[in-house]
């Protein structure tokens, strides 16, 4: 990853912090879904847009991903 800065006013980053912290995510997430949404989607991987996004509520799931993914073995 590329380190960046940006400025933003205080009420800006009261709200996206807060946000944030209601997802469960960090603000520097936060942001970089955000800006996702905006930029162009590489054509020849359109699903790449949704890489990272979905959300399963379960804070273990990336533990698990195949059985969220896949299903639970039997």
């Amino acid at each position: 990853m590329i380190r960046t800065q940006i400025s933003l006013s205080e009420g800006e980053y009261v709200t996206a912090k807060r946000e944030a912290e209601r997802l469960g995510i960090s603000l520097a997430e936060l942001l970089r879904r955000s800006l996702r949404t905006m930029l162009p989607v590489d054509e020849s991987k359109p699903w790449m847009r949704y890489a990272g996004m979905v959300e399963s509520g379960d804070r273990e799931s990336s533990k698990r991903i195949d059985d969220i993914v896949y299903g639970q073995k039997d």
